[in-house]
């Protein structure tokens, strides 16, 4: 460890901080541990509460407006606009805040491509939350360090508040980006997945407009043929766990770039899943990376036990786990993939309209890339009493800076330059909506990905979905036949016709904000109604 007078934080405005730079997880896990700020779990991994945030808060983020970000953000209730005066205010407060301070300083890395490397300093005022930059950012050598000099800086204060009434947030938290003095300021928030949200927004802004590089709110995984399959999905649809396949090699679960020569490279070094209702028996990478050295929020133990109660969503039904990539056993050495040959859209239909698997052309993969749909189930949230859709541009809209049809434009144009397949698949309900029929089981999921990897959906028939016009196949290896169709799984057809064409006039509603930006191929992909 590195104390004060050796290390310095002087230059950006912390004073007289003690400060633990480049702790190893392990003296990470002990410090926490002994402030009282943790439990260890019967498996090794370190358990701690995130506070009165279990989940990022979208409505809290603010971008500084500048000459910078000005013409370049895409500024409405996602992209909210901060003024650089009310930013250097609260930066003066927050460094003041932090000085004469125990901290811990990490120097870390994103993007595995060093092509396109950026240098991160994070100064966090825990070390669990430096235990989750550990995991979740890339570790450069020791030797690396002499010579580290930060692209980027990230403080992260949990216990400093804002004051709306003068710092210009709309409460006490808030996420504030400055993409000219390159800075990200977290407060009164110990959540720890704003730190890296806030990176992947960083790169989302970067990579595409100055870089060239697509970057993706999708996981990654490399079959033994070389070739690089893409799972792009909101929470929940399965993106952790379907690219988590014992055959395939993963690059990572999160977060990537994909470069113009047609390399994909994980931004981040580790995996931040949910744990839901995890077992061995259906996640068994996930379930074996919870041990020591990982880092699992808001969860609850059994009754007089260190042992996880993973059914227990009574502290948060957001439950997650980070541990960094090596936890996974069948990894992709360097976290880089070549030749992609498959993009899957993930969805959680909780209606039952859509099939388990379809085949999407140009048009239809762009707008269902900037539609970003999948749908919330009643229950998970207050207030929510029946399936409601949720639509989320490019399947991560809150991390989406610029405009999602300059994403999907470069989507589009990858797509036919690599001819590359594009495939929806609905991890969600069959049978019938929520409450009716059954969530699609997780091993027909992964049959029908595995059969589209294997080219085995080659030469099978196909029909055209009756509203929504996408490919559907009429066989699938170790799938049932009839549940590929899903008019044929409900009890009444003609009511799933109905719900269909609902279904289909909620994504033309969402999209009429997007006509203006879409070409005619966009357009041409939308359902019929």
């Amino acid at each position: 460890m590195i104390v004060n007078n050796l290390f310095s934080l002087e230059n950006i405005g912390i004073k007289n901080a003690k400060i633990h730079y480049q702790l190893t997880p392990d003296q990470l896990h002990e410090m926490t541990l002994n402030r009282g700020e943790g439990r260890e779990t019967s498996t090794g991994a370190l358990a701690i509460n995130t506070g009165k945030f279990s989940g990022r808060s979208p409505q809290d983020r603010f971008i500084v407006k500048d000459s910078v970000t000005e013409n370049e953000v895409w500024w409405g209730d996602i992209n909210i606009p901060f003024e650089p005066a009310k930013f250097d205010a609260l930066y003066n407060k927050i460094t003041a805040y932090l000085s004469n301070k125990e901290l811990f300083v990490r120097d870390a890395y994103v993007c595995a491509d060093p092509n396109y490397r950026l240098n991160v300093r994070v100064i966090t005022e825990t070390p669990w939350a430096n235990l989750f930059c550990s995991n979740m950012f890339l570790r450069p050598e020791i030797k690396e360090l002499t010579s580290f000099v930060a692209d980027w800086t990230v403080l992260c204060a949990p216990s400093f508040l804002a004051n709306p009434e003068t710092d210009g947030t709309r409460q006490g938290n808030f996420t504030a980006l400055n993409f000219s003095r390159k800075i990200i300021m977290i407060g009164g928030t110990g959540y720890t997945g704003e730190l890296k949200k806030g990176l992947f927004y960083v790169l989302n802004f970067i990579l595409p407009s100055t870089q060239n590089i697509l970057s993706m709110h999708a996981s990654a995984n490399v079959g033994e043929d070389g070739t690089t399959a893409i799972f792009f999905g909101l929470s929940g649809t399965g993106k952790t766990t379907l690219s988590a396949d014992p055959t395939r090699k993963l690059i990572g679960d999160d977060e990537h770039g994909w470069t113009a020569d047609n390399t994909i490279f994980n931004f981040e070094g580790g995996c931040y899943a949910k744990v839901v209702n995890l077992n061995e028996e259906s996640e068994p990478d996930i379930y074996r990376a919870v041990r020591k050295g990982a880092m699992i929020e808001n969860i609850v133990f059994k009754a007089g036990t260190n042992e996880v109660d993973y059914t227990d969503i009574s502290i948060s039904p957001n439950t997650r786990v980070s541990y960094p990539i090596d936890h996974i056993n069948n990894i992709q050495p360097g976290s880089i993939g070549q030749n992609p040959k498959n993009i899957f859209f993930l969805t959680a239909d909780s209606f039952g309209i859509l099939p388990p698997i379809a085949r999407l052309t140009p048009g239809q993969a762009a707008y269902h890339f900037i539609s970003g749909y999948t749908a919330k189930v009643a229950g998970t949230e207050a207030g929510i009493t029946e399936p409601q859709p949720n639509f989320s541009a490019c399947f991560g809209a809150p991390f989406m800076p610029l405009h999602p049809t300059r994403y999907a434009e470069m989507l589009s144009k990858k797509m036919k330059d690599t001819d590359i397949k594009v495939w929806l698949i609905n991890t969600g309900w069959t049978g019938g909506p929520y409450g009716t029929g059954n969530r699609m089981k997780l091993k027909y999921s992964r049959a029908m990905i595995t059969a589209a990897l294997n080219g085995e959906l080659d030469n099978v028939n196909y029909h055209n979905h009756a509203v929504f016009k996408i490919a559907v196949p009429e066989s699938c290896p170790n799938v049932p036949s009839e549940i590929l169709n899903p008019r044929n799984t409900w009890e009444d057809p003609n009511l799933y016709d109905t719900k269909a064409i609902e279904l289909a006039q909620k994504f033309k509603r969402n999209f009429v904000q997007f006509e203006s930006y879409a070409n005619n191929e966009i357009l041409a992909g939308a359902p019929e109604v």
